[in-house]
């Protein structure tokens, strides 16, 4: 059996008692060239964690980008999904003026700082989208975005305070229209 052919198993409501933590470790990218691909990733800054290639057409190499605890692998025989065809991968940065300046320094291509109009997170269509960083730089508002040489989509995505299920009464660090989805979801008892 191979690992698509897996059984999947229905969705249960789980307690918090039962709840395994689950980590995000591994994203994999799809690439046309790998040594570009590395080059790429190295001049980004990220750290390389390692380059195997035991033979038969196979190699993997993995990078992580810096306070990550999440990694990326690409590399040959690694994935049959079209080069390019990752997208939308978030990356957490603080600020993402200075995040956006040192990729300019670096000599990367990164979009302006963007934001959505509706006050949530970004859209696909452009429609929605406004030039600039939200106006009050609230968390998950702002995005900046570039494409690796395959064109895998990576959005830089301004977080200053992080979402927990419950926002209190006096914390304006997120949209209004995001702190009422929030609220909405925990009255509703949405885990």
């Amino acid at each position: 059996m191979s690992l698509t052919e897996m059984p999947s198993r229905p969705a249960t409501a789980a307690s918090g008692a039962d709840t395994v933590d689950m980590k995000l470790e591994v994203v994999v990218l799809p690439v046309s060239d790998v040594d570009r691909a590395k080059r790429f990733y190295s001049d980004l800054g990220w750290r390389l964690d390692l380059d195997y290639s035991p033979g038969d057409n196979y190699r993997v190499i993995q990078f992580t980008p810096p306070g990550s605890g999440c990694s990326v692998i690409f590399g040959n025989n690694v994935t049959e999904a079209a080069p390019g065809s990752a997208q939308g991968l978030h990356l957490i940065v603080s600020d993402i003026k200075a995040a956006r300046d040192q990729l300019l320094r670096r000599g990367f291509e990164i979009s302006e700082p963007f934001h959505d109009a509706g006050g949530i997170f970004h859209h696909a269509s452009i429609k929605d989208l406004v030039r600039g960083p939200n106006p009050q730089r609230k968390s998950y508002a702002s995005y900046a975005s570039f494409n690796d040489p395959d064109g895998n989509g990576w959005l830089l995505q301004e977080v200053t305070a992080r979402l927990t299920g419950h926002i209190a009464p006096d914390d304006t660090s997120f949209t209004p229209e995001l702190t009422k989805l929030v609220r909405r979801a925990e009255a509703a008892g949405v885990s």
